[in-house]
């Protein structure tokens, strides 16, 4: 199950406490002190990896606590320090502290960490305060306490390009044809319940991922429909292929629908209105399909692009526009 959002709760582990000990030995009366430091606690750390494409896993369970350090042993022995505690999350994971409410870490790219909970360190045995006055120390220091925080992890799907469009647009069946995502397709609205991913590939050593977003209804910056929950995704998208249906199931007219959806766009993130569109205008065998391109194509002042997903018309056209858009773009994040 795709899972793009959940709290968890962290906990670093406690640092080991400072030994107090003094040398007993056989002809050694006045050995001296001989307590070691307590081990360092582990720390939470959340890395981004290449391969993981939801948060799902971390749904069954809500605590991730850290060992603790050991404590210091006598013979001036240092308590073991305890391994940092790793959480795998998908690349373009948010991380957020629950609390307060500001951002950690965006972990965009693969590879990126960052420490959500820092381990304490150990504490002090009796032989650190040993001095020339204090011969005998019987002091020593605990160890620090692990860090605790309750964490937000909020994903925004990575993808070079993102389809956005009113539901039943054709998003889905138009992923299913460019690449070999196998995403849910049905004739009822928000058959698409969460984003799918697809590699589409432009040549021999050319491609990339394309991102079918859960179709967007007026409103949707303001939590209309399936709102906020995925609109955040169309923040990672390089670029923006917007399908218009001709002939919406609904009734509603195919001009009003894209100037809607633009608005929404725009509404939730105002940076989203200067990214690099293509309009496509969907299921060009029906009548009213060349008609509505040309109108749009005369409304924008740019060329609009008429293909079916179905007969496969205008795809070559369509991947050769996309692969001509990304070269030379910068990532938008």
């Amino acid at each position: 199950m795709f899972i793009d959002e959940v709290e968890i709760q962290v906990a670093a582990g406690k640092g080991g406490d400072g030994c107090v000990s003094f040398r007993r030995e056989k002809y050694i009366p006045r050995g001296g002190p001989d307590g070691g430091d307590g081990g360092d606690g582990g720390s939470v750390i959340l890395v981004a990896r290449e391969g993981v494409d939801s948060l799902s896993p971390l749904t069954q369970r809500y605590l991730w606590k850290a060992e603790d350090g050991q404590r210091g042993g006598s013979a001036n022995c240092h308590g073991r320090s305890a391994g940092d505690l790793t959480i795998l999350v998908p690349p373009g994971t948010v991380v957020i502290d629950a609390v307060h409410g500001h951002v950690l870490k965006d972990l965009s790219p693969a590879g990126e960490q960052v420490v959500a909970a820092m381990g304490g360190k150990g504490g002090k045995g009796n032989i650190r305060f040993k001095s020339a006055v204090n011969r005998a120390p019987r002091q020593f220091t605990p160890g620090d306490p692990g860090e605790i925080r309750k964490l937000r992890l909020e994903l925004k799907v990575i993808a070079d390009v993102g389809l956005v469009g009113k539901p039943n647009a054709g998003k889905s069946t138009l992923l299913s044809r460019l690449s070999r995502a196998r995403p849910e397709i049905a004739p009822y609205p928000f058959t698409t319940k969460h984003p799918n991913l697809g590699r589409v590939q432009i040549d021999y050593d050319r491609s990339f991922i394309m991102a079918d977003i859960p179709g967007l209804i007026e409103g949707a910056s303001e939590g209309a429909g399936l709102g906020h929950e995925f609109l955040r995704h169309i923040q990672r998208a390089g670029i923006l292929v917007h399908l218009v249906e001709p002939d919406p199931t609904d009734g509603t007219e195919p001009m009003a629908n894209y100037r809607a959806i633009r608005a929404e766009l725009e509404t939730y993130d105002t940076q989203l209105g200067t990214r690099p569109e293509i309009v496509v205008v969907t299921k060009s065998d029906l009548p009213q399909a060349k008609e509505l391109r040309d109108r749009l194509a005369e409304s924008l002042g740019s060329e609009v692009l008429l293909i079916s997903a179905v007969t496969g018309q205008g795809l070559n056209e369509l991947v050769g526009r996309i692969a001509q858009t990304l070269q030379g773009e910068p990532a938008p994040w």
